[in-house]
């Protein structure tokens, strides 16, 4: 009966798009001066049944070619195939006038603006049909996808699968106010009625590609910063390379992913061991870079993509009147906001989430075992506005929109989920280390170790200056989204002049011309005044460097020994929270670890920090809230353990509760899985 239900939703929803795409066809008629339905005449009645005929061939024949042209054009990245998309288009509509030349147009352009028209008009009808909500939206479009895929689906598994939704650096402080002051109202019930919200601690390298590897893969070792220098093979590994995070995933091939067993990965740096994966980074290159990747089922709809290039071309405005709203009340901190980024923010909160989202909604119909997505936009916002101000709250209600739009896919979907909520770290705020001393970390170190003025040319500091090149998640995805990166990324500093990386408040210095881990004497001769410039220096709160004992942390005014934690003078991580030494005492294990491992200076009084990039929210070391994320669970799932440290510890939890079952649960049938919602004996938990 249900599944009769949905055929004559189907067909109700064919019939009215027929019916107004035809007279929209009309209009289009007397407002193109290009495009004219046949024959002439001075009412529109004449020119319906060329409509009709129109709008049904063009419908017939978007519904035939478009997963084929789909299909042949899913090599590109997403980015050129979301613009193949209006070509395609385009194209069809070509096809449709030779075909059924009931219309006459002056241009080849003109069927292109034709078809663009007309399917975006299909698009608003069909949001309409269902409501003006994007909730309501997708649930139209899950009815969809269940009353296709229930045809080929003999067996839905009844057990609980797994939901893991994760917003890209929302830090637990920013999220309980946020809940408090009814900013993010879905999140909010889940914890008020049947989730449990904690906070959890990061590792010292408190940035997404640390998370992630520690949380999917299950280790996270030998990862200090988000890009890091190997003197061996003189190569920076970066987590916006494909070709390096595969390898960190080969690396670990011998631990089972999170997401190895029927599981999918949906946006994140890393696959997780899924062999399902749309908008993965790891996954981003060569022949993977299109099909491989997974987004090109997205614009199997052509109105999904029109829909999202409009909401993209709404992000662009907002963004130029926020920022230009920023200057005019001369808002402090605050960093430049043109060039790329306005696009990149477009890609992180537009186009990334709908590609990523849309995959999700088709897992949850599918019934997979385990989903794991990244919505990134909150993050990418936050490194440019602040990490509370109301532009970057409105973009975290919009993420709380999404949370919300999920929760109802799963209470629709014929596989119950568990669900939970998590970020991978949050961010600290304040100006940075350029503006408040007037030159970058690199160029201080250089100044320091040469005793001379750098030539910008002979330092390097590999997208942490950010003046000319900003980091972060939503400009990674964005950049493997465009092009294949290359192989490898070879770094060259002048002969005795040390390599700067930074990530965040933490920077890292690698001395080349010094063999393995240069400790603090061979550091001292040959570079003298280096390591008391720096640990003196206001901007910067301690050093960790190798010693003949063992290492030790170096503060202006003290230090500590990592292996017995004896404080000498005064402490320098004391203000870097309980957890600080010991998340130096692994770094320091690390075979990669830097020569110098510099740690920012954190302000408690203002809760800020200097970030070595040009960011205004940061994150990447310690200090404020960049290194303690929320994680949200069921009620019903065993409690973490409290204190909840490193990503290795969530992998951990989140595995524990993927295979946790409260008895064995029978299978449900395609019978069953058309009438379950019916059924009494169902499970009604959804959260």
């Amino acid at each position: 009966m249900r599944t009769v239900g949905g055929m004559v939703r189907v067909l109700v929803e064919f019939l009215v798009l027929w019916g107004s795409s035809s007279l929209a066809l009309i209009v289009l008629d007397r407002i193109l001066d290009g495009i004219t339905l046949d024959p002439s005449g001075f009412t529109p009645l004449p020119t319906l049944p060329a409509a009709l005929v129109l709008a049904l061939v063009f419908g017939l024949l978007n519904a035939a070619l478009w997963p084929v042209m789909m299909r042949l054009m899913s090599w590109i990245g997403p980015v050129l195939l979301f613009v193949g998309v209006f070509v395609a288009g385009g194209v069809i509509m070509l096809l449709t006038l030779y075909l059924v030349p009931v219309a006459s147009v002056d241009q080849r352009r003109d069927a292109f603006y034709l078809a663009a028209l007309l399917s975006l008009f299909t698009s608003v009808v069909s949001g309409a049909i269902a409501s003006r909500s994007d909730t309501a939206y997708r649930l139209m479009q899950v009815r969809r996808q269940r009353f296709r895929l229930r045809r080929n689906t003999a067996l839905v598994d009844a057990s609980p699968g797994l939901l893991c939704i994760q917003i890209d650096g929302l830090g637990y402080d920013v999220l309980r106010r946020a809940i408090a002051d009814g900013v993010t109202p879905a999140l909010a019930k889940l914890v008020r009625e049947t989730h449990r919200l904690m906070p959890w601690h990061t590792d010292w390298s408190s940035q997404t590609g640390a998370t992630q590897l520690g949380v999917l893969h299950g280790s996270n070792h030998n990862v200090p910063a988000f890009r890091w220098y190997d003197k061996t093979t003189e190569h920076v590994s970066v987590f916006s390379n494909p070709v390096d995070n595969e390898q960190r995933e080969l690396e670990r091939t011998h631990i089972p992913g999170l997401l190895a067993h029927d599981g999918t990965s949906r946006g994140n740096l890393f696959t997780g061991g899924a062999h399902d994966n749309v908008l993965v980074v790891s996954r981003m290159r060569g022949a993977r870079l299109g099909g491989g990747a997974g987004y090109s089922d997205y614009f199997a709809d052509p109105a999904s993509a029109l829909r999202t290039f409009i909401r993209m071309l709404a992000e662009l405005q907002r963004e130029l009147r926020q920022s230009l709203r920023q200057k005019r009340k001369d808002i402090q901190p605050r960093v430049p906001r043109g060039g790329l980024y306005p696009f990149v923010r477009a890609f992180a909160t537009v186009l990334a989430t709908d590609v990523a989202v849309a995959a999700v909604v088709g897992d949850l119909i599918k019934g997979r075992s385990v989903v794991y997505v990244d919505l990134i936009g909150y993050d990418e916002v936050s490194h440019h506005s602040g990490i509370s101000r109301p532009e970057t709250l409105a973009v975290l209600t919009k993420l709380d929109d999404v949370v919300e739009m999920l929760l109802a896919v799963v209470a629709q979907a014929d596989r119950p989920y568990r669900v939970v909520v998590l970020s991978d770290h949050g961010q600290s705020q304040g100006a940075t280390f350029l503006q408040r001393y007037g030159e970058t970390l690199g160029q201080l170190v250089i100044r320091l170790a040469t005793r001379r003025e750098p030539a910008k040319r002979h330092w390097y500091e590999r997208e942490s200056d950010v003046s000319a090149q900003p980091g972060s998640e939503g400009r990674a995805y964005a950049a493997a989204s465009v092009h294949s990166p290359a192989a490898a990324e070879e770094a060259h500093a002048c002969a005795g002049e040390p390599i700067v990386l930074g990530s965040g408040n933490l920077g890292l210095v690698y001395f080349p011309h010094l063999p393995g881990r240069a400790d603090v004497h061979a550091i001292e001769a040959a570079h003298p005044g280096l390591l008391t410039g720096l640990r003196e220096h206001p901007g910067i709160g301690f050093l960790l460097v190798a010693a003949p004992g063992g290492s030790v942390v170096l503060g202006p005014h003290g230090e500590v020994d990592v292996t017995t934690g004896k404080v000498t003078g005064r402490n320098p991580l004391a203000v870097m929270g309980p957890d600080a030494l010991a998340k130096v005492r692994r770094t320091d294990t690390f075979d990669n670890v830097a020569d110098i491992m510099v740690g920012g200076t954190y302000w408690p009084d203002t809760d800020e920090v200097a970030a070595f990039e040009e960011q205004v929210g940061s994150h990447g070391g310690m200090g404020g809230p960049q290194s303690t994320p929320f994680l949200v669970y069921p009620a019903d799932l065993p409690a973490p353990p409290e204190p909840l440290h490193g990503a290795e510890t969530v992998h951990t939890v989140l595995v524990g509760w993927r295979d946790f079952s409260t008895g064995p649960r029978p299978a449900v049938t395609k019978q069953d899985a058309t009438t379950g919602a019916d059924d009494p004996g169902r499970p009604a938990s959804r959260g």
